[in-house]
């Protein structure tokens, strides 16, 4: 796999944050492209806080979604593209992927680097309204209160959607302080949440690890981060077995009942294969600690 990142973060020297640090972002002495090759987020517009995302962070989130050569895969919220260029060296020629981005911008950056992938197309429009055909993974790069409908309509059998489930509101004592750095720049709290469709009105689901991201806009309701934040107090969703659209009453299985859909400690009825990495076999409950730097809707790409 060559996807050069030097390619989608500008002419250096460059801006860059680490997350074992974040209080304030630090110049590369040169444009050596040695410095954007560690753990780092790099700015792509320092005033407006929007970064290149946490490499470990996709890493972990290309591990569970188990791209395979010729799927079909939407990015929304794709920044400069950075990581739908490697999600494209996943998928092979065979496969597609559309990335589309809110930011006029940063999608027209996307479209100048990612022109020697010729299986990516890049769309400026806004990823909560956006029309697509069914796909084998979403991947949604801001936080969402509740998962979209059309998110979950557009999977195919044994698609995937992943994105960060995240609350405006503060959580205390129960937040970790990288979380709330997205908290101070307009964005929240939460957990990335991997939904896998089973059948045609089930879906597996877990939280894979903790995060703090900008909000995605158009996917948020305010009710909605009001529950999800209580829900997040009294633990962290590590009980989490599926995502249900059928109408139930509320009751014990459930861990955040919401309108039209509930992410439930029961486990789904039916299974697909689709041939798990070792992390997603490892237990629901070993939830870990990532973070992904904001922007004003959009960010950390």
């Amino acid at each position: 796999m060559n996807v050069p990142r030097e390619r989608f973060v500008g002419p250096g020297p460059w801006r860059i944050r680490s997350p074992m640090n974040m209080d304030e972002y630090w110049s590369t002495p040169n444009a050596d492209p040695r410095h954007v090759y560690h753990d780092v987020l790099i700015a792509l517009d320092e005033a407006r806080g929007i970064n290149n995302g946490q490499p470990s962070l996709w890493a972990r989130i290309f591990d569970h979604l188990d791209i395979k050569a010729g799927e079909q895969v939407l990015h929304l919220g794709c920044g400069t593209g950075y990581y739908s260029a490697i999600a494209a060296e996943l998928v092979g020629r065979t496969g597609r992927i559309r990335a589309v981005e809110i930011d006029a911008a940063l999608a027209k950056m996307a479209q100048v680097a990612l022109a020697p992938w010729p299986q990516i197309t890049v769309s400026h429009a806004d990823g909560a309204h956006v029309a697509f055909d069914p796909v084998d993974v979403v991947i949604a790069s801001a936080g969402a209160t509740h998962p979209l409908p059309s998110w979950l309509c557009g999977l195919r059998l044994g698609g995937r959607l992943l994105f960060p489930m995240t609350t405006a509101e503060s959580l205390g004592d129960a937040e970790l302080s990288t979380t709330k750095i997205a908290l101070s720049a307009g964005g929240g709290p939460g957990g990335l949440l991997l939904v896998i469709r089973q059948a045609k009105d089930e879906f597996s689901a877990r939280f894979l690890c903790r995060a703090g991201f900008i909000h995605f806009q158009g996917a948020r309701d305010q009710d909605a981060s009001r529950r999800l934040a209580a829900a997040l107090v009294r633990d962290w969703g590590g009980s989490v077995r599926s995502l249900r659209r059928d109408r139930h009453t509320e009751d014990e299985t459930c861990w955040l009942h919401g309108a039209g859909w509930c992410l439930s400690r029961r486990r789904p009825a039916s299974a697909v294969s689709h041939s798990p990495s070792r992390q997603q076999r490892e237990p629901v409950a070993r939830i870990g600690t990532a973070v992904d730097l904001p922007r004003r809707d959009l960010r950390g790409r």
